[in-house]
């Protein structure tokens, strides 16, 4: 074999190493997208993805002969088949009764093709040289595609081109490394015509996949979207959908459902104006999240407001909500507001290295479906913003829904309890969404009792134009009856978790 193709087969090593990489990185992103809890679909798919680059490697025993068509058939065939990886997985979830059955084999037929490919490779070279220098290459080529596939990916491949597209755009690589095997070595090959004819079939398939992949995402967010679609973004973090249906806009984040334009306002004044008038100094707002800026709303209708920092790490979603006129009717161009400082910055570490104390602290963050996401609702989280609350305000944070993931509300709320000195639940019924719960945290002795009546008293004194707050049920909001009273919960901790596990154990029951 001659020099340059030896460095030809290294190369190729390389980058289809990257491509196998990228293959399972996207079955487990689309899979989190889908179905949430991205810890177990990250280790479904990286545990089975593993078990059959091992099945894959062993049947490459049995090829035997001429291995370099077969080896080019492979990259043909596995292009093919990780490129129409994630239209498969989006459109069968709609239409496929058992996505775990499908996933199965998807992962199944792209890792034991990909396992094929070291032995493959190891052999072609096991001329060139001692079989200790020859595996060394081998190895070292495939270690360094997956890291550039493992930086690729997260930064560049996903935010520029959506998960779907990025499939295709990775069967081309994985295609064009194929193709160009195929030329190097076309005197070597008994058969070229079937080569050549299974190469025209995977361009066209991939090319036509990637031209059209704007309409088969519209296709498979038309299964999984009721109401119409008017505008999807994949940001560097997540994927955002908005769906139109009359008056009722809607947004979802990876597939759930974030607010209806018909009720948000229920839980955003529950959320905001309750520990707002629960204070009597709130010049200083901290909101962490509430990057669509339906919160800072709200906030804004104070006039004793002096300064709202909102933290929120994806600078994508709050640009969006900032500049679309989807979102700025409904926050009445909030984000623009000369009193409010945007932050892009993971609210942990800016709670963590924060100097400045705030009178009123609102925790507007997604669901703890995952450890990213628990540890925002951590005990060592809540002590780091009792730490920044003003020893007479107030903090507030989001807590699931009490009814459908009762466990884990109440695991918030001890959690929550164990930094600051008393937490009271409250809870509003939002109709998109069931009964939802928050968790209002005062850093002082003050009596329960004296806070609803604060509250009252300086709904009637500021008296905001609110649609759903009034004085008369005010009280009903922190009443919890039979089906959603206290349960004996652990706290939540960085180290154990336990209120992702809850959260996932209400999932599964009730969906």
């Amino acid at each position: 074999m001659k020099k340059q193709q030896v460095v030809v087969l290294l190369a190729s090593l390389l980058i289809l190493s990257a491509c196998a990489i990228v293959y399972e990185l996207l079955i487990s992103t689309v899979s989190t997208y889908l179905l949430g809890s991205s810890v177990l679909h990250f280790s479904i798919t990286i545990g089975l993805f593993l078990s059959f680059l091992g099945v894959g490697a062993y049947l490459s025993r049995y090829l035997t002969g001429s291995l370099l068509p077969k080896f080019i058939l492979i990259e043909f065939v596995l292009a093919l088949a990780g490129g129409y990886s994630a239209a498969v997985l989006y459109i069968a979830n709609a239409w496929f009764p058992n996505y775990y059955l499908l996933l199965f084999g998807v992962i199944a037929v792209i890792g034991a093709l990909a396992g094929m490919e070291i032995p493959l490779v190891t052999r072609l070279l096991e001329k060139e040289g001692s079989l200790r220098d020859v595996i060394s290459r081998v190895l070292a080529f495939d270690y360094l595609g997956a890291l550039a596939a493992s930086l690729a990916f997260p930064l560049l491949m996903l935010p520029l081109l959506g998960s779907m597209r990025a499939a295709f755009f990775t069967g081309l690589i994985n295609w064009s490394v194929a193709a160009m095997n195929l030329w190097v070595f076309r005197d070597q090959l008994p058969r070229p015509r079937i080569l050549i004819g299974s190469a025209a079939v995977g361009l066209f398939a991939l090319a036509g996949g990637f031209i059209y992949s704007f309409q088969l995402v519209s296709f498979a967010d038309a299964l999984h979207y009721q109401d119409q679609v008017v505008l999807r973004k994949q940001t560097p973090y997540q994927k955002l959908v908005v769906t139109r249906w009359n008056d009722d806009l809607r947004l979802y984040i990876n597939g759930n459902l974030q607010f209806s334009s018909v009720d948000e306002y229920r839980y955003h004044e529950a959320l905001v104006h309750i520990p707002m008038l629960a204070v009597q100094r709130r010049s200083d707002v901290l909101v962490l999240g509430g990057g669509d800026g339906l919160a800072l709303r709200e906030i804004l209708k104070y006039p004793d407001v002096r300064q709202v920092d909102v933290v929120d790490l994806d600078a994508g979603m709050v640009e969006l909500a900032r500049i679309n006129p989807l979102f700025t009717q409904l926050n009445q161009g909030a984000l623009d507001d000369p009193r409010v400082r945007l932050i892009y910055e993971d609210a942990f570490n800016y709670v963590k290295n924060c100097s400045k104390r705030y009178n009123v602290i609102l925790i507007d963050l997604p669901d703890p479906s995952e450890p990213a996401l628990g540890k925002l609702y951590s005990t060592a989280f809540y002590r780091m913003v009792r730490q920044i609350c003003a020893a007479d305000g107030v903090a507030v944070t989001q807590s699931t829904a009490p009814f459908l993931a009762r466990a884990a509300f109440w695991c918030i709320h001890q959690t929550m309890s164990e930094a600051f000195e008393q937490v009271l639940p409250y809870q509003a019924y939002v109709p998109s969404f069931g009964l939802w719960g928050f968790q209002l945290a005062v850093p002082n002795k003050t009596p329960p009792a004296e806070l609803q009546s604060r509250i009252q008293s300086n709904l009637l004194a500021f008296v905001p134009d609110l649609r759903f707050l009034t004085v008369q049920n005010i009280p009903s909001c922190f009443v919890f009856d039979k089906d959603t009273a206290p349960l004996e919960v652990p706290v939540n901790t960085l180290e154990t978790m336990q209120l992702v596990r809850l959260y996932e154990a209400s999932y599964i029951q009730f969906h």
